[in-house]
């Protein structure tokens, strides 16, 4: 058992999905225990074993069966990234339909803190329902930072705080 706090990183399948190693090299070296949950189709593009080697934990893709213990410990906070126009407009809904949803569901429901890193295409983006589930997400709470195809992520890192620092509002 560790005494840092708990990260749980949802990932979805947008481009910068196939860069997520680092971002767990980043999480981990700002002293997170990182544990990663994937979008159905974000899993078919990344390295799901390595990613558990690199974190300790499993990488979620499915939903455990009822009495299988928890695969990850309880998160402090909760990050979506990349996060897409599918996952924004159905978490926003409350759709419930994978295990990287219900894990949104469940953190927003809870108050656990959240930031979420949409990478949207600029089409998809100016869909009239993406806005107003960006609104909904924010007004509940959520911490929402366009994450851009060339954005380092070390920029997206600076946005994460951990609830344990004093300094975190």
């Amino acid at each position: 058992m560790s005494d840092k706090p708990v990260l749980a990183l949802i990932v979805a399948a947008a481009p910068p999905a196939l860069r997520i190693a680092e971002l767990i090299d980043l999480l981990i070296s700002d002293g997170w225990t990182v544990c990663v949950t994937a979008t159905p189709t974000a899993a078919t593009w990344i390295d799901r074993e390595a990613l558990a080697r690199q974190t300790g934990y499993p990488v979620r893709v499915e939903w455990r069966q009822p009495g299988d213990p928890e695969p990850h410990p309880a998160a402090d906070v909760v990050v979506v990234a990349p996060a897409t126009f599918n996952v924004m407009n159905k978490w926003a809904l409350g759709l419930n339909d994978n295990v990287a949803l219900g894990i949104l569901n469940q953190a927003l429901g809870a108050g656990l803190p959240i930031y979420a890193f949409p990478n949207v295409k600029p089409e998809l983006a100016a869909h009239p329902a993406y806005a107003a589930s960006l609104q909904q997400l924010a007004d509940a709470g959520t911490h929402i930072t366009a994450l851009t195809q060339d954005a380092t992520w070390s920029s997206s890192v600076t946005h994460i705080k951990n609830p344990g620092d004093a300094t975190f509002s």
